[in-house]
């Protein structure tokens, strides 16, 4: 028992150098299944996801949709009804 305490006291620093390299090659080399299983099903919904294309036209019409919007929240004057009937003006021919 002397002797092993012996070698242990002597070449720690080489064993502990040892046991890292081999803790660290055991858990690179061995992928964690449950992690592999969620990134298939991940890029699965990601591939199955429609593409939707904006045209700068949709952009537009949700903007002065916003904006109506946050007009009709706030209690404002008249600039603010005319607006609204412009915005409307907007949205009609936009969406012919």
């Amino acid at each position: 028992m002397k002797k092993i305490n012996e070698f242990i006291a002597q070449h720690y620093q080489k064993l502990m150098l040892f046991l890292l390299v081999v803790i660290f090659v055991n858990t690179c080399g061995n992928p964690n299944k449950q992690l592999t299983k969620k990134v298939e099903t991940l890029s699965n919904k990601i591939d199955s996801l429609e593409i939707v294309t904006v045209t700068k036209k949709d952009l537009t019409i949700e903007g002065l949709k916003v904006e109506k919007r946050l007009i009709q929240s706030t209690d404002r004057k008249i600039l603010d009804v005319n607006r609204q009937s412009e915005i409307d003006k907007e949205l009609e021919t936009l969406s012919k």
